[in-house]
């Protein structure tokens, strides 16, 4: 599926501030860049490097003053996402190198701080996929998702303590947990079709079997059309935007809508579709859970 995503962020800075901003996805696993817009507002140099997690990220000095940051791109997408039950885990040993370090805690991930929560979680899954699996699946019966009730400094312990978050904190905690069975998990960032609210949306990747593969404790189902901006060991790694300076966000916009090109191919299926004149009902299924 091809989706226009995007998302507009306008600030106001008291001074003059530089700027790390996190906002180009690159294609890769399960996505194909088609098409993209940076705007800013006013125009100012940039600069693009790769982090060491292999993020794009753009430098720039916010001018003293209103500020604004429009960024769209339409991205080929995976409809479905892999899933493995029974996939075993990979022994620590046999890690890639830069795998290792999605095995240690983090600044929001103590995961030398759940090993009997994560044992206990898991103590009737096979190790590996099931083990990440398992976790997953507690999560989303056990934590609730509730806006307004964590902030910046929300960490896993916390989550498992307090039982309740967002997605920020949902996937730390998963981050954690499997972290604390040896299980390398690292965090994920990026755009949700059809989630709602709509809004920026953070999940985990945990790696068995010698691959990575995706875990979202918001969702009761595996979902695709997933458009990945950045990975990390946890938000420190991924923001969006790292202001070093006195700035203020004012207002935020997120988008993620089927493509033009995918929607008009809908509609002319649509158009095409046989009727049943003899049909007496419908059924329909959403499942937007944020």
């Amino acid at each position: 599926m091809q989706l226009d995503a995007g998302c507009e962020l306008s600030f106001e800075a008291q001074t003059p501030t530089p700027l790390i901003l996190m906002l180009r996805p690159r294609s890769g696993a399960g996505q194909w860049i088609v098409r993209e817009e940076y705007q800013i507002i006013p125009s100012v140099n940039v600069t693009e490097f790769t982090d060491i997690y292999g993020n794009l990220c753009q430098r720039v000095v916010a001018p003293e003053g209103p500020f604004s940051i429009h960024f769209s791109a339409t991205v080929q997408t995976a409809d479905l996402i892999d899933v493995a039950p029974g996939a075993p885990y990979t022994p620590v040993e046999e890690l890639p190198d830069d795998v290792l370090h999605y095995t240690l805690p983090s600044r929001y991930c103590q995961s030398d701080q759940l090993g009997d929560l994560a044992t206990q979680i898991t103590k009737n899954a096979e190790p590996g996929y099931d083990q990440a699996e398992a976790i997953r699946k507690w999560i989303h019966e056990n934590i609730k998702y509730e806006y307004g009730t964590s902030d910046a400094s929300t960490s896993a312990v916390d989550t498992a303590h307090n039982r309740v978050g967002v997605c920020r904190d949902f996937t730390h905690l998963g981050i954690s947990l499997c972290r604390a069975l040896n299980i390398p998990a690292r965090m994920v960032v990026g755009y949700l079709y059809q989630l709602d609210p709509m809004d920026l949306h953070a999940w985990f990747e945990a790696y068995a079997d010698g691959r990575w593969f995706t875990f979202d404790a918001t969702q009761e189902n595996p979902r695709g059309n997933r458009i990945t901006v950045a990975y990390g060991r946890d938000a420190a790694d991924v923001a969006f935007t790292t202001q070093f300076g006195s700035m203020q966000l004012n207002d935020m916009k997120v988008w993620v809508e089927l493509a033009q090109n995918d929607a008009s191919e809908n509609e002319k299926k649509a158009d095409h579709a046989p009727t049943n004149s003899m049909s007496s009902g419908s059924s329909q299924q959403t499942s937007n859970t944020p």
